[in-house]
């Protein structure tokens, strides 16, 4: 039997596809891309071609050209799982994660034993804030493959939102265990340790390992920059994939509109997808705006460095869309973390913490690699929330009996605050608790939630348990409200201040550590210091104690939005020119 001929244009394409991958592999993306066109022009049936411009467009920030030529591969091959997969893989990244979901089932019918497309159903399903779908998808993987390390570190990811701490933790370490560059397991582990209330010291231990690696990730760091050495204005980046309606949008909207261009001049490097009117309010702010969406490190840190910057500050630490191993190249000559993250990031070559009188004990620098640069009053500034819904009364005067609420994340509800709490509520009959976070949407974890309190005998019906809403719902819930309740040791941030604009007192614990006292900072800056609980003990007596004079929390009420607008935590004229301070002297520290 005679065998057919290969198809002469066919074996050129294949090997100008080659090529394409040589080259793209080296960074000459461009090159790569004309050598994929080019095979598609002399085979357009082949859905390899198609696949490699789609992915070289994703490169180059072509999604919609990139969809066309997925699409093309899939014309050609109905059943070509890696371009469902890919596929699959812009949608998410745009911010479409049913699209998503439907790609990555393409990709597994053609393909079960798929497994990086089972591990994006997961992703797929917690962007949907499916967790107990993500979960069974992440298991899935670890059993196809149980040395899949990014499943096994994703997994912890969702059993930490459902407040599973400990079994994240062994997620996570599970993870490093099979490989011990994984990045993303050793970010998380850092970040759930803050949550597990373990000794700094372990903490900085942990944090020293994460700065090694990355250190390791990028072995010739820059170490001579193009920024001038006596700048008018001084050029600053922010690195952030938040520059939306998140908590790190709304505490820097304030900063950003009081700026003064002629003297800080700022650079946005953003490291996610998401943009919406938040996004459209700050960045008339920026000089000039970059995505760094699918750059390698390396990448990223030269765009930056290429761009003259002076200072560059990381906005997430070991929050999601982090991007600090980029700043182990040195991309700038002074390098900060601010914001997104309240713990040290380990990372040997960012040179200072941002912080103030409050929230960083002295006794505590020593357990971060950064300097400590503080602020005179507070290190956090918040703009007053748009649209601009009004304080109601006292409701307990209405409805007689007070209602405790807390608004923050369900994980940072821990068993110590699920305990402490109970006891609040038992020892004020009558009164309940108004809980609203995005995992409350999911009957299953309104169960767990409501089973955890009915374990320390208290009843379904003394909890409020609510689902996410529009912002404009979420802040009439305070209207609800009469105290709100501080979680610890990760308290309260934004919603924190968003409790205060709504007339509703904050009752904070005061702890050691950086991440446990920014209630402090927040309630002491907005003139409620007898809002500070020095333990649980009087956590719990200062509760009972506001709660019972009902007069006085309603003349609070009437009075609190107008305090708060009138105190550094909502001055932001005062808030950017300490900033301006802080960073010029930053940059003169450095001998400037």
């Amino acid at each position: 039997m005679i065998s057919p001929q290969p198809d002469p244009a066919q074996q050129k394409a294949h090997s100008l596809i080659d090529e394409g991958n040589r080259l793209e592999a080296e960074g000459s993306v461009d090159a790569a891309h004309a050598r994929y066109r080019a095979a598609r022009d002399l085979a357009p049936e082949l859905p390899r071609a198609h696949l490699n411009i789609g992915n070289v467009l994703v490169l180059l920030g072509d999604e919609k050209g990139a969809i066309a030529a997925y699409e093309a591969a899939l014309a050609c091959k109905p059943d070509f799982a890696p371009a469902n997969f890919n596929l699959g893989n812009l949608y998410l990244r745009l911010g479409q994660p049913r699209e998503a979901v439907a790609q990555y089932e393409c990709a597994l019918r053609s393909r079960p034993s798929f497994v990086d497309a089972v591990v994006a159903l997961g992703n797929a399903h917690y962007e949907l804030g499916q967790l107990d779908a993500a979960g069974e998808y992440y298991r899935r993987a670890a059993q196809i493959r149980p040395d899949f390390a990014e499943a096994h570190s994703n997994l912890g990811i969702v059993l930490q939102d459902l407040g599973r701490l400990a079994e994240a933790e062994a997620c996570y370490r599970r993870a490093l265990a099979i490989k011990p560059e994984c990045e993303p397991a050793q970010r998380n582990l850092l970040f759930c340790l803050n949550y597990l209330e373990r000794p700094a010291s372990d903490c900085l231990a942990q944090a020293r390992l994460y700065g090694q690696m990355v250190s390791a990730m990028a072995p010739k760091p820059f170490s001579a920059w193009h920024c001038t050495r006596s700048p008018r204005p001084l050029r600053v980046a922010l690195v952030s994939g938040d520059l939306c309606n998140h908590p790190v949008g709304y505490f820097l909207e304030s900063w950003l509109t009081h700026r003064n261009p002629d003297t800080v001049e700022l650079y946005a490097y953003v490291t996610g997808h998401v943009s919406d009117d938040m996004t459209a309010r700050l960045k008339p702010c920026f000089a000039a705006w970059t995505s760094l969406v699918g750059l390698s490190d390396e990448a990223a840190a030269r765009r930056i460095h290429d761009d003259g910057v002076h200072i560059a500050i990381d906005l997430a630490g070991h929050t999601g869309h982090s991007r600090l191993p980029l700043f182990a190249w040195k991309p700038a000559p002074v390098q900060v973390t601010w914001l997104g993250y309240f713990a040290t990031t380990g990372v040997a070559q960012i040179d200072y913490v941002i912080a103030d009188p409050w929230t960083l004990p002295v006794e505590q620098e020593r357990y971060f690699t950064e300097r400590v640069w503080r602020l005179p009053r507070t290190r956090l500034c918040f703009a007053a929330p748009d649209p601009p819904v009004a304080v109601s009364t006292l409701p307990a005067l209405a409805s007689g009996r007070v209602t405790f609420g807390c608004f923050n994340h369900l994980s940072k509800v821990n068993d110590s605050v699920v305990a402490l709490w109970a006891r609040l509520l038992g020892a004020l009959p009558g009164s309940r608790l108004a809980l609203r976070s995005k995992l409350l949407a999911q009957a299953s974890v309104r169960q767990q939630t409501a089973a955890r309190f009915a374990a320390l005998g208290i009843g379904e019906d003394r909890l409020l348990l609510q689902g996410p809403v529009s912002r404009a719902e979420y802040l009439a819930g305070y209207q609800v409200v009469d105290i709100a309740l501080d979680p610890f040791p990760y308290t309260g941030g934004a919603t924190t201040a968003e409790a205060l604009w709504m007339g509703v007192p904050v009752l904070t614990l005061a702890g050691e550590h950086f991440l446990s006292r920014q209630g402090v900072g927040l309630v002491t800056n907005a003139g409620l210091t007898d809002w500070v609980a020095q333990g649980t003990d009087d956590y719990v007596a200062r509760a009972l104690r506001h709660a019972a004079d009902l007069p006085a929390l309603a003349a609070l009420r009437t009075r609190l939005r107008e305090q708060v607008l009138a105190s550094p935590l909502f001055d932001g004229a005062a808030f950017a020119h300490a900033m301006q301070d802080a960073l010029q002297g930053m940059w003169l520290a450095r001998g400037g």
